[in-house]
């Protein structure tokens, strides 16, 4: 993501929110007018805000502001848009100014673009993860999480690295091998990205449960509730501003890390089917990634501890559906992303 813009618009926002107040003439539903327009709208809910696009033009705005960020180059004065009932509504002045935008002249500058995925299978060498022992097809077979997770980061990461030939795509180890949690970590945020671009963090994992009916699939993202630095200090040098600045970039990798969640949730349904069953999209504060500043995510892929389901992680063929499932989510968040230009909000 184009991370200097960004934060100063977040600051231009910040600054200039004691100027905003709700307008009598703000009647207008904006998804109806921006539909009728032939504009994309993409809304944020979680930080209140989003963007109109066309034309390959972006108009970025947040409710109660009447501050507008144009195609992250420039800023503009308009009527502040409103939330009622839970929709957006806008003044005939606003429509306009972002028409009068998008007629103006074509666009310019690079678009926003995923330029490195990360896979991470989890565990590795002395650190096996679950493990349990199945007799399979009359023999004793044990199976280890640190193996299934590198065989299906494998398969992902060659996937990917067919799809996406000029992204980076990294995988945190490749044998196995025991990387430290630390050193998962200091891989992730030492990627270097060139301006404009984002960072996606994949983490491949195993479940196990005393409960041994407990089977499926599900995804973690970091919970909210974990405080983290995510924004370097130097970005800014006003030190009131940074904690601002950094906690709205905490929500941005919340959002696009609950949307990377969800479109993973989709690929892997439609690819394993009535195989396993979905267990949903969690939150929690102490995964692996909880450090790393990007969007990341935590896939685990069934129980080890499920007879059923231990039989399928143990069947090459089954786990190439998991691969092609997890690679289909971030296929569908990459193509979002790059879509909207870097905005990861809901439509």
């Amino acid at each position: 993501m184009f991370q200097s813009n960004r934060f100063f618009a977040a600051a231009f926002f910040a600054a200039l929110a004691l100027f905003s107040s709700p307008l009598a003439s703000q009647s207008l539903s904006l998804l109806d007018q921006s539909s009728g327009k032939g504009q994309i709208l993409y809304w944020d809910t979680l930080t209140q805000s989003g963007v109109l696009e066309k034309n390959g033009k972006q108009v970025t705005f947040r409710a109660g502001s009447n501050v507008i960020l144009l195609d992250n180059e420039k800023f503009a004065f308009t009527d502040a848009p409103q939330m009622n009932g839970g929709q957006i509504f806008v003044s005939p002045k606003f429509i306009q100014d972002a028409e009068d935008w998008f007629d103006l002249k074509p666009a310019s500058g690079e678009n926003f673009k995923v330029g490195a995925i990360l896979i991470d299978p989890g565990h590795g060498g002395k650190d096996p993860g679950a493990l349990m022992t199945h007799k399979i097809k009359g023999k004793n077979v044990t199976i280890k999480e640190k193996d299934i997770n590198l065989s299906v980061a494998k398969m992902l990461a060659a996937r990917l690295k067919a799809a996406y030939p000029q992204k980076q795509i990294i995988m945190t180890r490749d044998k196995d091998v025991f990387i430290s949690l630390q050193q998962r970590t200091e891989i992730a945020n030492s990627v270097k990205l060139k301006d404009h671009e984002a960072v996606l963090y994949i983490s491949i994992h195993v479940n196990s449960s005393l409960d041994k009916k407990a089977r499926g699939y599900e995804v973690w993202y970091l919970s909210p509730g974990y405080r983290r630095t995510v924004l370097d200090h130097g970005k800014t040098d006003d030190p009131k501003l940074f904690p601002i600045l950094n906690s709205m970039m905490e929500e941005e990798y919340t959002t696009e890390s609950i949307l990377i969640a969800k479109f993973i949730m989709d690929g892997l349904a439609a690819q394993i089917g009535s195989l396993s069953s979905p267990r949903g999209i969690k939150a929690e504060e102490w995964f692996v990634v909880r450090n790393s500043n990007m969007p990341s995510v935590l896939v685990e892929v069934g129980f080890v501890s499920n007879y059923e389901e231990a039989k399928l992680l143990n069947d090459e063929s089954y786990l190439q559906k998991t691969a092609f499932g997890i690679y289909n989510g971030i296929a569908a968040f990459v193509t979002h992303f790059e879509r909207s230009r870097g905005f990861t909000g809901t439509k």
